[in-house]
């Protein structure tokens, strides 16, 4: 196992790395379906950063709009683990490195979230939270798999004013963001409402303000 850092957290961080350890997976994702035996794996890491200007903020891509599953998604950095993967902490900072350019050195894992079970792609997911100790520059390294990279203010996530329910066909209504031009919502949209809540950041919004998915992309296109 990679070495788990947390008696380095940062105050900031405190109250979340507190609260996520007695979390379970119902909080932090919407489906219901325990992690079948054997299941795809996978890792996503949940990179918190701070700048002096906007103060904390979370490391995000988007998808390639050309990619088969997923296209223009917004995710947290992350993918499938492959066998010389040691533990999903290599698998979060090996992916984040090929799809962001970040330095893993400068990255301080500090906690494993439950495995989320995702039924739409059958990946079994641990999510891996950080804290950015030493920030490095990112950029999308490859175009055909990464349109952007970007980091978001945990402020601007927290804005009511930036917080939608997105309604999908499927019938399924979960929490979403507008910011950066880019429209946040699904697994992603629901882990970030989920930890906004669970680290202290959140504000009151309006779950009942709904727009369905197409009216969300079109208003996250308007806005960038």
């Amino acid at each position: 196992m990679s070495a788990l850092r947390p008696e380095r957290v940062v105050e900031p961080l405190r109250p979340l790395l507190t609260a996520v350890r007695d979390v379970d997976a119902f909080t932090l994702s919407r489906h219901r379906v325990p992690p079948p035996e054997g299941g795809r794996r996978a890792a996503v890491l949940i990179l918190v950063g701070h700048d002096p200007g906007h103060g904390p903020d979370v490391l995000l891509v988007e998808r390639a709009s050309t990619l088969r599953d997923h296209a223009g998604q917004v995710a947290f950095p992350g993918g499938g683990s492959d066998p010389g993967d040691a533990d999903a902490v290599a698998t979060a900072l090996r992916e984040a490195e090929e799809e962001t350019g970040l330095d893993p050195a400068g990255v301080v894992p500090l906690a494993l979230l439950p495995e989320l079970f995702i039924p739409p792609s059958g990946f079994v997911v641990t999510p891996v939270l950080a804290q950015w100790e030493r920030p490095s520059d990112v950029h999308a390294v490859d175009a055909g798999e990464t349109a952007a990279v970007v980091r978001v203010p945990l402020a601007v996530l927290a804005d009511p004013g930036n917080r939608i329910s997105v309604g999908h066909p499927s019938g399924f209504t979960g929490p979403g963001f507008l910011v950066a031009g880019l429209l946040v919502w699904g697994f992603t949209g629901g882990l970030l409402s989920a930890l906004l809540d669970l680290g202290g950041w959140a504000q009151p919004w309006e779950p009942t303000r709904v727009l369905d998915l197409d009216e969300a992309w079109s208003r996250a296109r308007a806005e960038a």
